[in-house]
């Protein structure tokens, strides 16, 4: 009987082209391990599966009759996926250098890893941050005062984003991207599956806090490499503002779930007074320079501020 090595696991939603391309460099660019492709559909409309079963029928396509969101569309591939190791992949990503076949082999060598990242290039120059500390109420004072963006570079204010580390050495880190994540079998069934009540952000945040708190390494490498199209815009920005509101709500279920009631209420807090200054600032900018992106931004400011302060989201 042939053994599976990976499941690789792709969750799209309208984006077409861009997944074809993400498909064809994985069947191009994989070699020398067995692996199957598990395609989950959150109900497109632009032809992605009729797409995928004409250029694709080796892969495993799973159409859904809505848009279920990230975590609980990986979870429906990892239920039927056969691999030693899951690999969840972004559409928007293209597999260069053999990548899939570098993560399982380091995996392989390294049995406490239970969850491994791989290096993602924006072009041909710069590589995105990825990989990143659990969130915390000192982290967003950081954020949200300013202090990690005026020193970039700073390892005390820029903490949370593992500033400093150019993503060019191996590391142990809190939290591998979802846009590239190759997680142990074992390590899955020790733990369970993602927490669907996260629809999108912060569900690979709460798994690697799960698998952490199991005993399981989370760990990031070079060894392999990945581009990641636009910095993931592609994927989000057809709804900007109902992702810019997803974010948030997001974070406070982390909070909550992970750090507690009292943490949790002072996020929140942050959250609504950061907001208010956002939405005063891009209003009056709006307003006296005409600036339409000041505009968007204003408005998903003040969705913001309407879920965060009486939980009604954008539709």
């Amino acid at each position: 009987m042939i053994t599976t090595d990976v499941s690789i696991l792709v969750v799209n939603w309208n984006t077409r082209k861009i997944l074809c391309n993400c498909l064809r460099s994985v069947y191009e660019q994989t070699r020398e391990i067995n692996f199957e492709v598990i395609v989950i559909d959150n109900a497109s409309a632009d032809g992605s599966a009729e797409r995928i079963k004409k250029e694709f029928p080796q892969a495993i396509l799973i159409p859904n009759s809505d848009n279920r969101g990230f975590a609980a569309a990986n979870n429906q591939g990892m239920k039927i996926a056969k691999g030693r190791y899951v690999l969840l992949l972004n559409p928007d990503t293209v597999v260069l250098d053999g990548a899939v076949q570098k993560s399982v082999a380091y995996a392989d060598d390294h049995q406490d890893v239970g969850v491994l990242g791989c290096q993602v290039w924006l072009n041909d120059k710069e590589i995105q941050q990825t990989c990143f500390s659990f969130p915390s109420v000192c982290g967003l004072i950081m954020q949200k005062t300013g202090l990690c963006r005026m020193f970039p570079r700073s390892g005390v204010f820029g903490w949370e984003k593992m500033a400093g580390w150019n993503r060019d050495t191996e590391r142990e880190v809190d939290v591998v991207s979802g846009m590239f994540m190759l997680v142990r079998r074992e390590a899955i069934d020790q733990v369970g599956l993602m927490d669907e009540a996260y629809f999108i952000y912060a569900e690979e945040t709460d798994w690697c806090f799960r698998f952490k708190r199991a005993g399981w390494k989370c760990v990031f490498t070079p060894t392999a490499r990945i581009v990641h199209l636009d910095g993931g815009s592609k994927s989000t920005e057809q709804i900007s503002t109902k992702m810019f509101v997803q974010e948030h709500k997001s974070l406070l279920i982390f909070y909550k779930k992970q750090r507690g009631v009292v943490s949790w209420a002072v996020a929140r807090g942050i959250y609504i007074f950061s907001m208010l200054i956002r939405y005063g600032v891009f209003v009056a900018l709006s307003f006296f320079q005409r600036d339409n992106n000041a505009s968007k931004k204003a408005s998903q400011s003040q969705a913001a501020l309407k879920f965060l302060l009486f939980g009604i989201e954008p539709k």
